[in-house]
């Protein structure tokens, strides 16, 4: 009683209620992949897992517009933000339209590629792509503005419909199809509009930005794009690798473990989020930006010892209680899983540093590293014990390289 006291005395920041929210929305999503995997089992499991990790790969891609919107909310002020937001909005929407197009065009060719049971989970996925990407540029807007309590609000509305509407009809409707997951994540994504700010989407022939401010947007989106894209290879490739090299069942497997295994770098996209528009304004205050680093990548490693640790010393009871006993067999390789996960999230923080101050050798060191995991795999896939040692070995070297760079950056920077 005395500590619940002391909380409600205590006055909680925008930020730190921007992390509890964070966390709650990440153990909403891992909620909803446990009781997929337990309601569906490995075989059904691993075509639920294309869909998840098609969504992982759709939120990178809306991530550029987000980050460029949320660095731009905090440099630019009062009609040239209103006609900037107006831009972002109808380009991302544009993107999304195309891209949902090309999903649903090509879905019996991506059933085909995955070994997917049914076309129509990509079609009915591929309606609801523009909407992701008028969310992330919604929620970009919060993010630069430090609007936290409503950007967690877009995150919380999300998850909750998505779980909701996804068990909703597994459970009562008694329907386990991959169609299922399809229709609870595309509905999800309206959900995660609100709340939106419709005035700030204009029909009207905006004013062309100065020739300044279009270098800089452009410049910093085709920075993020790339970055982006690196962590589609890094983060996704695995998986969908494996689902296509391995049967159904082992592919199941893997996605469990993937799932488990990624809670590091979740919990380190929290600190990303809070980490861009803190650099980017101290920097355009003219102060020094490493302390920030140095304490995001303090936090991120405490995290992933202690996760890294408690996956070696318990990997059955972990599995057992997440997923069950069917997947009991990939309890030796948890521990190395979360090694390599640990090695990203620490690294990708590094990247994301220098991303915000348009540094791109970074970016470019991801980029080279992600395709290396990737050829790794190609190359090196006789068991699954296998294709995650060869993301520890990509990962490392990442990690050291990234910090090799910083050490180099930071004595350029004395002289």
């Amino acid at each position: 009683m005395q500590l619940l006291a002391v909380i409600k005395s205590r006055k909680l920041t925008p930020e730190q209620l921007f992390m509890i929210s964070v966390l709650a929305v990440n153990g909403g999503n891992y909620l909803y992949n446990l009781i997929l995997g337990r309601l569906l089992g490995p075989t059904q499991f691993a075509d639920a897992a294309v869909l998840i990790t098609f969504l992982l790969v759709l939120s990178f891609v809306a991530m550029t517009f987000q980050l460029v919107t949320a660095k731009f909310s905090v440099l630019f002020e009062n009609s040239i933000f209103a006609n900037f937001i107006s831009k972002v909005y109808k380009q991302a929407f544009a993107v999304g339209l195309l891209l949902g197009l090309l999903i649903i065009v090509f879905a019996e060719q991506l059933k085909a590629l995955f070994n997917t049971e049914s076309a129509t989970m990509f079609i009915i996925f591929g309606c609801g792509v523009p909407l992701y990407f008028l969310m992330s540029v919604n929620r970009g807007a919060f993010q630069g503005k430090k609007a936290y309590k409503s950007l967690s609000i877009t995150y919380q509305s999300e998850m909750l419909s998505r779980l909701l509407i996804t068990l909703g009809l597994i459970l009562v409707f008694n329907i386990q199809s991959s169609a299922v997951i399809a229709i609870g994540i595309a509905l999800s994504f309206v959900f995660g509009l609100f709340p939106f700010k419709l005035k700030q989407i204009s029909f009207k022939k905006s004013i062309p930005l100065e020739a300044e401010y279009s270098k800089q947007i452009k410049n910093f989106f085709l920075l993020t794009a790339f970055y982006e894209l690196t962590q589609i290879i890094i983060n996704n490739s695995d998986i969908l690798l494996v689902k296509h090299y391995f049967d159904a069942h082992e592919a199941g497997l893997y996605a469990s473990l993937a799932l488990i295994g990624r809670i590091v770098y979740f919990i380190a996209w929290m600190f990303v989020m809070l980490l861009l528009p803190a650099v980017v304004e101290l920097k355009k205050e003219g102060k020094e930006t490493a302390s920030v680093l140095f304490k995001y990548v303090g936090y991120i490693a405490a995290i992933s010892i202690i996760i890294v640790v408690t996956c070696l010393c318990f990997p059955e009871l972990i599995i057992n209680i997440l997923f069950g006993e069917d997947y009991i067999a990939m309890a030796p390789l948890l521990w190395k899983y979360a090694i390599a996960t640990s090695m990203f999230a620490v690294s990708n923080i590094f990247a994301y540093y220098y991303l915000s101050l348009d540094k791109y050798v970074p970016v470019i060191i991801s980029g080279v590293f992600g395709m290396l995991q990737m050829v790794l795999v190609v190359f090196y896939h006789d068991s699954l014990e296998q294709v995650v040692h060869m993301q520890i070995i990509a990962m490392i070297l990442l990690l050291v390289i990234q910090i090799g760079f910083f050490m180099f950056d930071s004595k350029v920077k004395k002289k």
